[in-house]
């Protein structure tokens, strides 16, 4: 990029606070690099919207924080929008843009059994790109999609401190372990970048033999790359920003969870 600021920022944004796990593995490759987090709580949870809905919100939020904040590079940390509004985005914005895919690539490498579970939201498992990884790197396998956006509301509620009811992943694991297949999984791919910060949830209730698989650390490897030898100067503490009014309670309550991820100050979009 021409005139590339040496405190351009890296741009990370989710519908809320999932991308928080991709953010957690680019610090530990990149730990002086300017970040901005940019959530749209305004409009989560994005997988229970119509595809035109995700993909006229995204592209117009993008727009606006990048002309805003002017991002070297930009991250969309959020499986379904990256699954319906990625081809649009790079259309609009003039920086590089690093999408999130679900990790079925590892998981079909991984799976003993050759049953792999893949958890998301409703508007992640119905998308033709699935059906594209699935037959590209799973055929032969069985792929077992279940939509899960009560996960999301439990990961938003551990952010700000809420325990997540256990209940929930034992439905959860009964639900998966009843189709057809379903008690062979052994392999278990986290299709939201929120599900992550429920792994230590789900790994009990799934039990020993069920793997987790994820693509938080290979999307920071993938930013690392397109910003190697970039020059970076990181002049303030990382930015969180978000759309629509802030509940001042809960912004509270999230503060320390933000403020251990590094994102010290904030803003309203």
């Amino acid at each position: 990029m021409k005139n590339l600021r040496e405190n351009a920022p890296i741009l990370l944004f989710d519908s809320g606070l999932g991308g928080l796990t991709v953010l957690a593995e680019l610090r530990k490759l990149l730990p002086q690099a300017p970040v901005i987090y940019a959530a749209d709580l305004a409009g989560l949870p994005y997988g229970e919207k119509s595809e035109a809905e995700v993909a006229a919100r995204v592209a117009g939020l993008l727009g606006r924080l990048a002309e805003r904040y002017r991002p070297r590079l930009a991250c969309i940390a959020c499986n379904t929008a990256s699954t319906i509004a990625l081809g649009m985005v790079r259309d609009v914005l003039h920086v590089p843009i690093v999408g999130t895919v679900p990790a079925i690539k590892p998981a079909a490498a991984m799976t003993q059994t050759g049953v792999i579970g893949l958890l998301g939201t409703a508007a992640t498992i119905r998308q033709k790109y699935v059906d594209e990884l699935e037959a590209e790197f799973a055929l032969g396998k069985r792929l077992i999609r279940h939509a899960a956006p009560e996960l999301v509301r439990a990961a938003e509620e551990k952010l700000r401190g809420v325990t997540p009811d256990p209940a929930i992943f034992i439905a959860l694991t009964e639900r998966m372990r009843a189709y057809e297949g379903g008690e062979q999984i052994d392999t278990l791919v986290l299709a939201c970048t929120h599900f992550p910060l429920l792994e230590a949830e789900l790994a009990a209730a799934f039990g020993p033999g069920v793997q987790m698989v994820h693509g938080a650390a290979g999307i920071a490897r993938r930013i690392a790359h397109l910003v190697e030898g970039q020059p970076m100067v990181r002049e303030h503490e990382d930015l969180f920003v978000a759309t629509g009014p802030q509940d001042p309670q809960m912004a509270a309550a999230l503060a320390p969870a933000l403020s251990s991820f590094g994102l010290k100050r904030t803003e309203s979009l």
